[in-house]
């Protein structure tokens, strides 16, 4: 009886937990420096490999708040029309990225672009693994406009540990305790469209687009099983020139999850030439971001620290995010990326 109750509290909990977090994916106060993250069609954008990674520690200060890392590599098939000086190399005095490049931009050639992202989210006693390869495929709509559409296709999976969990007075079997991690695991999809050309980008995600029932009772008890839910994504920036050495670059990113209030946020980006960046977002109802960055040869660095402006303030210290990224095979003399910015 004691395992029944235990089990019953515990698929009753991860319902609760469920419900709550209709977000069950993971925020990205740098998202803006690597969208692949949460749109597929970004697949190959570049003519380099791009390689990133990211460690985000959410609201310090509060017992098993959420800790997300993230993996992603994507890179381009059959790619040309790379443009370069040369010998690879800037020339003297000019700003590779300045006035002259943009003006004389054009669409690349028709291409298809593959990838790999992997993310941990771990959060309490709950662990969310999410693999996916992608696929995209970039089609020229004029001289200098693209269109890409994009698929990602893999697993997720959800662990609970019961170790992590507290029923408080009630006398749970001691099975609940020593069974060990209990995962599931399930298919995952996501799918992507993005407009993008020199001076603006346009996007539209969606991911968990196949929704799935969680339930770690094997189907034996079900109070009220859990559901994945479809997360979507609208996004768009633009590209406007301050002098020949700053680009300002304004977006936002509006962001749906059934039945959350729709949410948005805006973000504001002052970069030099191909060096450093400088950053501030806001998100409505919930926040603050400032963030910072460099790129060195052709390392990217970024670092963002969020400030809460919920009640969760009065208890945490903050949000603490780190990116760090590789171009690899970049041909462009400079470690500043073309497409995505």
């Amino acid at each position: 009886m004691n395992k029944l109750v235990g089990s019953f509290s515990l698929l009753l909990l991860l319902s609760v937990c469920i419900t709550v977090r209709a977000q069950q994916k993971p925020h990205y106060t740098q998202y803006i420096l690597n969208q692949y993250i949460i749109n597929p069609a970004i697949s190959g954008i570049e003519n380099y490999v791009d390689v990133k990674a990211s460690h985000r520690r959410q609201w310090v200060g509060i017992q098993d708040a959420p800790v997300t890392t993230y993996f992603s590599i994507h890179g381009a098939l059959n790619k040309s029309g790379t443009k370069t000086t040369a010998t690879s190399f800037p020339t003297p005095g000019e700003n590779p990225r300045g006035s002259s490049y943009w003006e004389q931009y054009e669409a690349p050639d028709a291409h298809h672009g593959i990838g790999l992202q992997v993310v941990q989210d771990v959060a309490g006693p709950l662990s969310n693994l999410t693999a996916q390869a992608t696929y995209a495929y970039h089609l020229p709509l004029n001289a200098n406009t693209t269109l890409s559409a994009g698929l990602g296709v893999g697993i997720n999976r959800l662990g609970l540990d019961p170790a992590k969990l507290n029923f408080g007075d009630v006398t749970v079997d001691p099975v609940v305790y020593t069974s060990g991690i209990l995962n599931n695991t399930r298919l995952d999809m996501s799918a992507g469209l993005y407009l993008y050309s020199a001076n603006y980008f346009l996007g539209l995600s969606a991911q968990q687009i196949v929704p799935q029932t969680i339930d770690f009772s094997n189907g034996y008890i079900r109070p009220q099983t859990g559901k994945t839910v479809p997360h979507l994504f609208a996004t768009a920036g633009y590209r406007v020139l301050l002098g020949e050495n700053f680009n300002f670059i304004p977006s936002v990113m509006v962001k749906y999850v059934n039945p959350v209030p729709v949410q948005v946020e805006v973000n504001l980006k002052l970069q030099y030439r191909g060096l450093a960046w400088l950053g501030a977002s806001y998100r409505h109802q919930d926040g603050f971001a400032g963030m910072l960055g460099v790129n060195i040869a052709n390392i990217q660095m970024g670092y963002a620290y969020d400030y809460t402006t919920s009640r969760l303030n009065n208890f945490s210290k903050g949000t603490h995010e780190f990116l760090i990224g590789f171009l690899l095979g970049n041909k462009y003399p400079d470690g500043c990326p073309t497409n995505v910015w």
